[in-house]
């Protein structure tokens, strides 16, 4: 299944981005963490993408999910 691009927007004390990661591990599936709040120029990319502070943020292929959507990753990742 690890055929695209998976980049978390993170900090460490949002639950969401925790939710993330584990939905992303039970997967089996690799991602790059970035945590923006000791990440400057990430935290200004994210920004641009979203127009928004908020994480998590997360890239999957060219399509970016602001939040954890569980129901959006799964379509984006054709899981049924």
């Amino acid at each position: 299944m690890q055929h695209v691009k998976i980049k978390l927007y993170t900090t460490p004390t949002c639950p969401y981005c925790k939710k993330a990661k584990r939905y992303f591990q039970s997967l089996g599936l690799k991602f790059k963490e970035v945590d923006v709040s000791k990440n400057q120029k990430e935290l200004e990319t994210m920004y641009r993408k979203t127009k928004q502070y908020g994480v998590p943020v997360i890239e999957i292929g060219n399509q970016v999910i602001v939040g954890f959507d569980k129901g959006k990753i799964d379509r984006i990742l054709g899981i049924n």
